[in-house]
């Protein structure tokens, strides 16, 4: 520790003690009780006058999402909670605040910093706790009111206040445990405020006592910053609180310095904490669109306050969103690492098809993402501008890859089938990774309108038994394991160790065809290490192939797994895995087929795996499980083939011999088509059959037996028969060479280079032998 961080730390540990000492002398520990009748005198996203506009664009242009609010407020007034991923949590007739009514348990009234709130068996999942204490449900009721008039969601609100304050009394009890928890309740009473502000109902007295108890949080909030405990969401949530109640509330004392603290926090954090390509530190996407809900919200209410906004902030933002637009272009997006489970604004938004929802203020604030839908967020911090402008500009936009190369993600899109894949190829996440998952190398495959190869969520983060560690292990990740062994160790649950070296050792986009390769080091650990390294290649419009190599020595048990989305059926026919939705809904791609090598020593099996939609909630799910006891090398390939019609299955098979010329060889045969594939086992020139190259891939595909498609990686010159069919003048990363319709093609990462290139006629029944 710095010295700066001891001090920090000393003084909130000494703070603690005061706090009960004071406490328990009848003092109030942070400051005395103010009384502010005035409620919020600052802007906010919109004014009293504002409100009935937004109510009806959302009555007009999202009816069921109008309706859903009614719904659930109703559910609210009977004290039925949907908390997380849990449904119609009863907690009676008075509201227990302090139990977990997914596990009947109930966390002690002690003092906060003495309850451990990690303790399964002491207070249960503290997560659904602290998510009922967010008090977000307080805003539905307001909104509920706002949509029907009906004064029983504000007696709701009015009846829950009091016991509230009565059942947690500073500084007893877990939901002051997190300073987190703290900004998230006061972010909702603003919300609260912002809504009843005109209500002739809500008492200016009730008002008062809220703005009260807003002072009192960000005091608290301010004496315990998360500056060296979590210092991630939870400081940007701390740091979006401060700002909030400093400008909505500019009549309590300390408005200015919360205000100007948060704000200052705020950028800061934006330069630490998401890399440099946009994508968030702690390699988690639940986490990075936390993170952007937070920027987002602050920057909107910081421009209507006056506030400055540096231009590097709203570079930072941008960047978020053009990950998370990457992610998502060709469907629902696809997460990876810790699924926290919790939003701003609205909590009902912690599913996938929510993920993407920044995206419509990013098309509001910068005009990024046309494609982006309206939503109720949209609504209400925009008004009319939310419907009219997306109205305007909401367009398709065409599917491109990306390579996020900071945060390692690798974005292969085809636009011709609307299908892409993301490599995971980045950083298990900062400092011991506690919200990332050992997933390295891991594939997740989108497109159609529908997830397809899935990453298995989170489920808990605690509990009495080691689903935390299931989920969050390779064996629920679409990678390589070996030895049955994760990629690197749990420490608790939120830690690791031994955690892998991850290297991109190349990616190429081009025009026809995506190369990506990559390996790591996570098994170097065992008393026989092993590297994992992984191929991917997309033929655009065709299929990917992916290719893993598992190099070592000793003997080992190695298996890839597949996870499929929950509303797929897989079957196993001919060495082919065929996924295929369950109920017909006549979208583009009806089937993808996994077409495994014909000659492959990997056994194929079909099991039954769990998969979490949504923190707390689980279901079950198809998985293919590739399987070997071996002595490496451990060479396995699949295509992953996107069809439209009924599956249709070709011949995958390994090219005989290949591995002994210094190149690992695959053919895939369909119909009048051949497509051949060369890996380079070195550096060094390889011969296989007729080719002779030293690229370190090597594609060609045949019509007929007629070359129509010539790809190499990283190569110099390629030879066919001992006919120089392409020669540089130096290594290039790509060069491709395309026949179509009489007509052809020649790109390369550098033309300048190109010295020979024939227009080869090569026709052979067999190119390779």
């Amino acid at each position: 520790m710095s010295l700066q961080e001891v001090r920090v730390r000393l003084g909130q540990e000494l703070s603690k003690r005061y706090d009960l000492t004071a406490y328990r002398l009848g003092f109030p520990a942070l400051g005395p009780v103010l009384n502010s009748n005035a409620g919020i005198t600052g802007t906010f996203f919109f004014s009293g006058a504002d409100v009935p506009g937004r109510v009806q664009c959302l009555r007009t242009f999202l009816p069921e999402e109008a309706s859903s609010i009614v719904s659930e407020a109703d559910d609210i007034c009977c004290h039925h909670f949907h908390l997380l991923g849990y449904r119609n949590l009863d907690y009676g007739s008075v509201i227990d605040w302090h139990l977990d009514a997914v596990s009947g348990k109930r966390a002690p009234l002690e003092p906060w910093f003495k309850i451990s709130f990690l303790d399964y068996a002491a207070v249960g999942d503290h997560k659904v706790i602290w998510e009922l204490n967010r008090h977000q449900h307080l805003v539905t009721l307001a909104k509920a009111w706002r949509l029907t008039g009906d004064r029983k969601y504000l007696d709701e609100i009015a009846g829950q206040w009091d016991p509230w304050q009565q059942a947690n009394p500073y500084p007893l009890g877990i939901n002051w445990a997190s300073s987190l928890e703290v900004a998230f309740r006061s972010l909702s009473w603003l919300w609260m405020l912002a809504l009843v502000a005109d209500c002739p109902q809500f008492t200016p007295t009730l008002r008062g006592q809220v703005v009260s108890a807003l002072a009192f949080n960000a005091r608290y909030i301010e004496r315990y910053l998360s500056t060296y405990f979590s210092p991630n969401t939870h400081l940007l949530a701390e740091a979006t609180a401060l700002f909030f109640i400093g400008a909505m509330c500019p009549q309590l004392p300390e408005a200015d310095r919360w205000k100007n603290k948060g704000w200052q926090i705020l950028l800061r954090e934006a330069e630490r904490q998401v890399r440099g390509d946009g994508v968030y530190f702690e390699q988690s996407l639940y986490y990075h669109v936390y993170a952007l809900d937070f920027f987002l919200h602050a920057r909107i209410l910081a421009a209507r306050n006056g506030v400055d906004i540096p231009k590097a902030f709203d570079e930072k933002i941008k960047r978020m969103l053009d990950v998370l637009q990457s992610l998502g272009q060709a469907g629902p997006v696809e997460g990876f690492g810790d699924d926290d489970g919790g939003r701003v604004f609205n909590p009902r938004r912690n599913c996938t098809q929510h993920l993407t929802d920044p995206s419509a203020l990013g098309a509001l604030l910068y005009g990024r993402d046309p494609s982006a839908s309206v939503t109720e967020e949209a609504i209400w911090l925009f008004g009319e501008q939310a419907v009219s402008s997306q109205r305007e500009q909401r367009t398709r936009i065409k599917l491109h890859s990306r390579a996020f190369s900071d945060g390692g993600l690798y974005v292969m899109a085809d636009a011709e089938t609307n299908m892409q894949l993301v490599i995971d190829a980045g950083p298990q996440g900062t400092g011991r990774s506690g919200h990332g998952h050992a997933d390295a190398l891991s594939i997740v495959l989108t497109g159609a309108g529908r997830r397809w190869l899935v990453d298995s969520g989170t489920l808990r983060y605690i509990s009495n038994s080691d689903e935390r560690g299931r989920f969050r292990g390779t064996a629920a990740h679409n990678t390589l394991r070996v030895d049955g062994m994760d990629q690197a160790v749990a420490e608790g649950a939120f830690a690791w160790s031994a955690i892998p070296r991850v290297t991109a050792e190349r990616w190429v986009a081009g025009d026809s065809f995506d190369f990506f390769a990559g390996s790591h080091d996570g098994y170097m650990r065992l008393p026989n290490p092993v590297t994992h390294r992984r191929f991917v290649f997309l033929l655009k419009g065709a299929f990917w192939l992916v290719r893993d190599i598992a190099v070592g020595t000793g003997l080992h048990d190695v298996e890839i797994s597949w996870h499929f989305a929950s509303d797929l059926k897989l079957r196993n026919e001919n060495h082919a895995f065929i996924a295929e939705p369950a109920e017909a809904d006549g979208k583009s791609v009806a089937s993808v087929v996994m077409q495994t090598c014909e000659d492959s020593a990997w056994a194929g099996s079909i099991e039954t795996a769990p998969i979490s939609p949504a923190y707390g909630r689980a279901c079950s799910a198809a998985a293919a499980r590739l399987h070997t006891l071996v002595a490496p090398p451990a060479d396995c390939a699949v295509l992953l083939i996107p069809q439209s019609r009924s599956p249709e299955l070709g011949d995958f098979s390994s090219v005989i011999g290949s591995s002994a010329s210094g190149v690992r060889a695959y053919r895939y045969q369909m119909r009048r088509r051949d497509h051949y594939f060369f890996f380079a086992e070195s550096d060094r020139p390889w011969d296989c059959g007729a080719w002779n190259s030293d690229a370190q891939f090597l594609y060609c595909g045949f019509d007929d037996g007629r070359l129509v498609h010539l790809i190499f990686v990283a190569g110099e010159f390629c030879r066919w028969n001992d006919s120089e069919v392409v020669i540089l003048d130096h290594r290039v990363d790509r060069f491709e060479w395309l026949r179509r319709d009489h007509t052809v093609t020649t790109r390369s990462s550098d033309d300048a280079a190109i010295r020979i290139c024939l227009d080869p006629d090569i026709v052979c029944p067999d190119p390779v032998v």
